[in-house]
């Protein structure tokens, strides 16, 4: 029986499946900045490892500021290769998206409470250190038991051991633990291989390879919206027993 659950947050619970690039990407179109995907893709990468490596983010930061933050280092690295964008595009894309993000896990919000008073909740999260106050600001801290975060442990998806971590915490078996994720490579598969069941919100990531057909009947079950996770679990304990 299904004793526990993990949720990844960033592209799960923010984004209803969407990969942020594909969210950022967007928000560069909607505000006429044209750049090409691949050189888009090492911007976005660029940005990401240096606020992985860096200590920019600081653990008081709210998510607006981490936009700031994120886009400042794709605007750095895109102008260093040629493509300038005005500088007062950052908070544009920023507050646009942090609007986006906001919306997205109100919409979440009801359902994470229902789950809540039937079930533990646990967030694992490969985040820069700040993810308390991100979840505080936008209301949803206080259903989860606990927020095992990649920068606080040390460890990083998608290493199964930041997983175990989570299920360590709920003092279950893997068996008894279901992970719910966006991410193939980083949720679905290092939870597989430590034994929980899981959900995949499989809507839109941006690289194509991580939709290939070979994942296809991997997890246990996949969805494209997070509103149908409630039934979902249904569905999980009916394969179980």
């Amino acid at each position: 029986m299904i004793k526990g659950l993990l949720f990844d947050y960033g592209g799960t619970i923010d984004t209803n499946g969407l990969h942020w690039a594909v969210v950022l990407k967007a928000a560069y179109q909607k505000f006429n900045i044209q750049v090409p995907n691949a050189l888009f893709s090492k911007a976005y990468s660029y940005g990401e490892r240096n606020l992985a490596i860096n200590p920019l983010v600081k653990p008081s930061h709210n998510f607006y500021e981490v936009l700031c933050l994120k886009i400042k280092e794709q605007f750095d690295f895109l102008r260093d290769n040629g493509f300038h964008i005005d500088s007062s595009h950052i908070e544009l894309i920023a507050n646009h998206c942090n609007q986006f993000a906001k919306e997205t896990v109100a919409n979440a919000k009801p359902i994470l409470e229902h789950l809540s008073a039937d079930y533990p909740l646990i967030m694992v999260s490969n985040f820069y250190g700040n993810l308390n106050a991100v979840l505080e600001d936008f209301g949803i801290r206080n259903l989860f038991l606990d927020v095992i975060e990649s920068a606080v442990v040390g460890v990083r998806k998608p290493s199964s051991k930041i997983y175990q971590l989570g299920i360590d915490r709920l003092e279950l078996l893997p068996s008894e633990c279901l992970v719910i994720g966006d991410s193939f490579i980083k949720d679905i598969l290092p939870a597989k291989e430590i034994g929980c069941r899981t959900i995949w919100l499989r809507r839109q990531g941006w690289e194509d390879d991580l939709l290939e057909k070979s994942y296809d009947g991997v997890s246990d079950i996949e969805i494209t919206d997070f509103k149908d996770i409630k039934k979902s679990i249904s569905s999980v304990i009916s394969l179980i027993s």
